[in-house]
C-alpha cells in the first residue's frame, strides 16, 4: 500500500533543487492515485563515461524514491543523442562518440545504476528506437517547434555566442532530441541535475506541440566534489566512485571539507531528514565534532554500496593508515635487487610499481609525496643503501604502500 499523494509530495520534494511548476506535482500525484496509474518518471542518460560517482547517484537516489512510491522509472539510454554529446555547460563543441563506445559505456552504466535503482522494475529504452527513424519531414516538424532566440537563452549558448565561439547546428538539435524522448515515452515527470533545467523545460514545450500533457520538471542539486569547489567529476579528480573499493570511498569522504558534511549526509545517505538536521545543529553549536560526523558519513556511504562489514573494515584500515600510521597487512612486497650498491630512489619507485615512470617518480618526490617508514624523502637524486631499505615500508601518497624485502 503506497502513501497518499500528500505524503508522497512531502517525501519527494525534500532536498529537491526545483520542481517546475511546483503547483502541478501535487495534482499529478492525486490523478495518479485516483486512476491507479503510476507516473512515468524519465531520466535521460548519455553514456559518455563508463563510471558513476556520488554526484550521479543524487538523481538516481531520488528516482529510486519515486520507484519505492510505486511509480515507473524510465531510463533513456542516449545511444543516439550520445553521439552528439550534451552541450550543457560546455564551452566548445564536444567530440562525437562511436556507437560501440556508447554501448560499452551503457552496459557499465546500467550495472552501476543497479546499485541504486531496482532494475527489475525499471523500464530501459534506447532513444535510437525513435530518433534514428525520423525522416527529414519529421526533423523539420521538430525544429519548427522552437526558435533560435529561445535556444540562445541558454547560458552556455549565449556565453559562447558573445565570445565568438562556434556553436554547431547539431548542438541546437540536442535539446529538441532530448525533448522528443519525452514525447516518445509519454513522460509525466523528467528528472535531472540543475544543469539540465533548460533541456527539461524544452521537453514541456515540445510535448505540448505534439498534443501531450506537459511533464513536470524535477531537478536535484549538483553535488560538489571532494575539493568543495567544483561539481563532482572524474575529470576534476574530485569524485567518489560507486564501485571504488571501500577503503578508497572511506578515505576520500574523510578528506572532504567540514562545510560539506551536512550536504553529503543529506544527498548521499539514507539518514532521515530529522537526523541530518540534528547533525547540522550539533556542528553549528559545537556539540558534535566534524571528524566524527565525517566518519559517520563515510560509514553510511560505504555500507550503501558495499555492505556494513565492508564499512567496518574500511574504517579499521583508515585508522591503521592515518591514526596509527601503520602499513596495511596486505601491502604488496617488492624484492630489492641483489648486491651492495646503493639504490636510486627514483628507480626504486618505478620498479616497485609506485610510479608510472622515472619522470613520474621524480615529480612525486618533489611534491613531497614519498616516505620511508613514515619519514619524508624529498631529494629525487637520493641513492639509498640497500641495508637501510630492507624491511622498510615505501609509501606514495596516502594509500599506496610497498614492503621492501
Amino acid at each position: 500500500m503506497f502513501p497518499p499523494p500528500a505524503e508522497q509530495l512531502e517525501v519527494l520534494v525534500d532536498d529537491a533543487a526545483e520542481v517546475i511548476p511546483r503547483e502541478e506535482l501535487g495534482p499529478l500525484l492525486e490523478r495518479s492515485h485516483a486512476e491507479d496509474r503510476p507516473l512515468r518518471v524519465k531520466l535521460g542518460i548519455d553514456p559518455s563515461r563508463p563510471d558513476l560517482h556520488l554526484g550521479h547517484a543524487v538523481v538516481l537516489r531520488k528516482l529510486r524514491r519515486f520507484q519505492d512510491l510505486g511509480h515507473v522509472a524510465v531510463l533513456i539510454i542516449g545511444d543516439f543523442t550520445g553521439r552528439v554529446g550534451d552541450p550543457s555547460g560546455q564551452s566548445e563543441t564536444r567530440p562525437f562518440l562511436t556507437a560501440e563506445e556508447l554501448e560499452a559505456n551503457a552496459v557499465t552504466y546500467l550495472q552501476q545504476a543497479g546499485l541504486v535503482l531496482d532494475m527489475d522494475r525499471a523500464e530501459v529504452r534506447r532513444n535510437a528506437e525513435w530518433l534514428a527513424g525520423l525522416d527529414m519531414a519529421d526533423v523539420l516538424q521538430l525544429t519548427s517547434s522552437y526558435t533560435v532566440a529561445r535556444m540562445l537563452e541558454r547560458d552556455d549558448f549565449s556565453q559562447r555566442y558573445r565570445d565568438g565561439k562556434p556553436i554547431s547546428v547539431v548542438e541546437f538539435l540536442y535539446p529538441l532530441m532530448q525533448a522528443y524522448d519525452s514525447v516518445a515515452v509519454r513522460a509525466d515527470v523528467e528528472m535531472g541535475g540543475t544543469d539540465q533545467t533548460f533541456n527539461l523545460l524544452v521537453g514541456r514545450d515540445i510535448q505540448e506541440r505534439y498534443g501531450q500533457p506537459r511533464q513536470v520538471v524535477f531537478t536535484m542539486p549538483l553535488l560538489e566534489g571532494t575539493d568543495g569547489v567544483r561539481k563532482m567529476s572524474k575529470s576534476f579528480d574530485n569524485w567518489v566512485g560507486l564501485t571504488e573499493p571501500p577503503e578508497e570511498q572511506f578515505g576520500k569522504l574523510m578528506s572532504i571539507r567540514d562545510e560539506l558534511i551536512v550536504r553529503y549526509l543529506r544527498l548521499c545517505t539514507d539518514l532521515q531528514p530529522t537526523d541530518v538536521e540534528t547533525v547540522e545543529r550539533g556542528l553549528s553549536g559545537g556539540s558534535l565534532h566534524p571528524n566524527e560526523q565525517k566518519r559517520r558519513l563515510a560509514r553510511e556511504v560505504v555500507a550503501l554500496y558495499h555492505g556494513q562489514d565492508a564499512a567496518g573494515s574500511a574504517e579499521e584500515r583508515f585508522d591503521t593508515l592515518f591514526k596509527r600510521h601503520e602499513a596495511p597487512d596486505d601491502a604488496p612486497e617488492h624484492r630489492l635487487p641483489d648486491g651492495g650498491e646503493p639504490i636510486g630512489l627514483v628507480t626504486l619507485l618505478s620498479e616497485a610499481g609506485l610510479a608510472a615512470s622515472k619522470s613520474d617518480a621524480r615529480r612525486l618526490v618533489e611534491q613531497g609525496g614519498v616516505r620511508i617508514d613514515g619519514q619524508p624523502l624529498t631529494d629525487p637524486q637520493a641513492r639509498l643503501p640497500r641495508e637501510a631499505l630492507v624491511g622498510k615500508v615505501l609509501q606514495v601518497g596516502r594509500r599506496r604502500f610497498v614492503r621492501l624485502r
